[in-house]
């Protein structure tokens, strides 16, 4: 998808900001139904030729494939391992998928960057594939992927992307806008399971959701903040939590365990009901 991405993207670039956001539909709906289309039909020729059992064998492993759950666990645990030893250029190296220079960071700005991370990635990475596999298959999870994708190469506010990338971002904003709602009361269920602070958690993603660029991913990390009771911080562009503690390496391994309790919960809360509530109507 990123490869395909970067490709379009260079030949559709254009001088005239108009024709450059028309070119950006074009780039979306064209690497969207380049991975989701062959997905369904591919799919729909195992069942039919091959038989139920290749068909659920084969749909998890594509379905495997829009998550990522292992790499950023191993990550944000050797960075815990690097802030609590007080090796910061360790911390740094597991924690560069932040998008955020990591020059001048102290550990607790480390520490930071790994927990918003991983409240964002809880809906881009976890739950919203397994929202849209709920409703459309494997298929919906296949194209949530790849609308995320677009939203991480091009969907930036920046003067290179602005123009090429504004469908792709507003796409990604619509498809998070209920599952990112409904991690964060979640993230504040999660809470009070493993005795964290689900009044703080609840409090905090009211007040200080709106502090980040995104519609999302704010009410995620406020969550978080909350939860954990920690003060999360963008130097120079959002502090979450202002009036909480500093976070440090115990405070990633707890957001790993509220991620992990989120994902059973939606599993169970959501999920479930909807394969159920869906097999009964059709």
């Amino acid at each position: 998808m990123g490869k395909l991405t970067s490709i379009l993207e260079a030949r559709l670039k254009n001088q005239n900001p108009r024709i450059e956001k028309f070119n950006g539909v074009i780039l979306a709906i064209t690497v969207i139904a380049v991975f989701t289309v062959p997905t369904y039909f591919i799919l729909e020729f195992v069942y039919l030729r091959l038989g139920s059992i290749a068909y659920i064998v084969i749909g998890a492993i594509i379905l495997k494939f829009t998550m990522c759950i292992k790499l950023e666990t191993d990550w944000s645990i050797a960075a815990a391992k690097a802030i609590e030893k007080g090796d910061l250029e360790e911390a740094k190296r597991y924690a560069h998928f932040s998008r955020r220079d990591m020059k001048n960071l102290t550990g607790s700005q480390i520490a930071s960057a790994v927990i918003e991370s991983m409240a964002e990635n809880l809906t881009d990475f976890r739950l919203s594939p397994i929202f849209y596999y709920a409703f459309f298959g494997v298929p919906g999870a296949v194209a949530f992927r790849a609308i995320n994708t677009l939203d991480g190469m091009v969907g930036f506010k920046d003067p290179e992307h602005i123009n090429i990338g504004w469908f792709s971002a507003t796409l990604d904003t619509i498809v998070n806008y209920v599952p990112a709602r409904l991690s964060t009361f979640l993230i504040v269920v999660a809470s009070a399971v493993l005795r964290e602070d689900p009044r703080e958690a609840w409090k905090t993603a009211f007040r200080d959701h709106a502090k980040t660029p995104s519609r999302n991913h704010g009410w995620l990390m406020a969550a978080m903040a909350g939860a954990l009771r920690v003060r999360l911080e963008k130097p120079g562009h959002y502090v979450i939590g202002d009036n909480l503690g500093e976070p440090w390496a115990k405070h990633i391994l707890q957001a790993l365990k509220i991620r992990d309790v989120v994902m059973v919960l939606f599993t169970l809360i959501i999920l479930v009901p909807i394969l159920l509530l869906l097999n009964l109507i059709f």
